[in-house]
């Protein structure tokens, strides 16, 4: 039975495909292909009617933002999403450092839905976007 709309917990952290695009650039089309994803487990793509690379609009209490939706590389973690540490993830976590100079990236409740016609921006245009700085 497929659903509307799926809630996970979200997780993020680093990943070598992160690193390697990052070095050559985050404007660059392969630094948004290595991090504007969201993986999740086979099962949960099920539920959601989704397939490899299909755009989702993930929403937690602390923003929304679209991503390709890909398999898991790790698991199975039904209830589990990953998106690699960088502007995407950003979006929807929290904020707070607590001092610390680095957002809490382990534990936030999402809400993810397909959203097959919108686009996932590059780096740059998703901080110009989030600054109100529309191009």
């Amino acid at each position: 039975m497929s659903v509307t709309k799926i809630s996970l917990n979200l997780i993020s952290g680093r990943t070598i495909q992160q690193g390697v695009s990052m070095e050559g650039g985050k404007e660059k089309k392969a630094y948004t292909k290595a991090c504007g994803i969201i993986e999740m487990d086979p099962s949960d793509m099920k539920k959601l009617s989704v397939w490899k690379n299909t755009n989702v609009r993930v929403t937690s209490e602390y923003g929304t933002v679209i991503v390709k939706a890909v398999e898991a590389t790790q698991g199975p973690h039904p209830g589990l999403a990953y998106i690699p540490m960088g502007p995407w993830a950003n979006m929807v976590v929290d904020p707070n450092t607590y001092s610390m100079g680095m957002p809490t990236f382990k534990g936030t409740p999402i809400e993810v839905e397909v959203a097959i016609n919108e686009p996932v921006y590059d780096s740059q245009e998703l901080v110009r976007r989030a600054c109100g700085l529309k191009v």
